[in-house]
């Protein structure tokens, strides 16, 4: 009998060690923002991990850090110009994951209230359709700490991509 129930207290780690090391609910990983000065920009970026059998949906994150702060995405538009778009609703799917990251979704911090400089924090919650705020505490680095922010970026190769420096941002 003692065999038997130390044979099953292996099993059951062994399973354990097995079931792919996932976490519960929705979780943020490797979440960052990016430097900026008073009363200008900068956005946050991270990977959230829907680990919930339902969809549920990003929709808002706050923060005193600015005056606003908007769900965006940013995408090349016909014509080669990036455009921001500001977003209602960005689905997380059920067992899936979303990466916020330059040249895609992210979060967007409009008219910081002071400088954020590398090493600086801030304090950013999340909203969701079909689960709870998540507040986290997210470090400030400088761009060039990430690979200089321009990861999934599409450069067009052929020297194509514009940026309309006097287009005026949609809040």
């Amino acid at each position: 009998m003692k065999k038997f129930i130390a044979m099953i207290f292996v099993a059951a780690i062994l399973l354990t060690a097995c079931s792919g090391g996932g976490g519960t609910g929705v979780e943020a990983a490797g979440y960052w923002m990016r430097s900026g000065l008073k009363d200008g920009n900068s956005a946050a970026y991270m990977m959230l991990h829907n680990y919930t059998g339902q969809d549920v949906a990003l929709v808002g994150a706050s923060s005193d850090a600015a005056s606003a702060v908007e769900v965006h995405l940013s995408q090349m538009d016909a014509n080669g110009v990036m455009e921001m778009i500001q977003q209602e609703s960005v689905a997380i799917p059920a067992k899936g994951e979303l990466e916020l990251k330059p040249g895609s979704y992210h979060i967007m911090f409009i008219g910081l209230k002071n400088d954020l400089n590398a090493g600086d924090q801030i304090t950013l919650t999340l909203h969701f359709d079909g689960y709870d705020d998540m507040t986290l505490t997210v470090p400030v680095q400088d761009a060039a700490d990430s690979s200089g922010g321009m990861e999934g970026m599409d450069m067009g190769g052929d020297d194509s991509m514009q940026m309309d420096m006097n287009a005026t941002p949609t809040p």
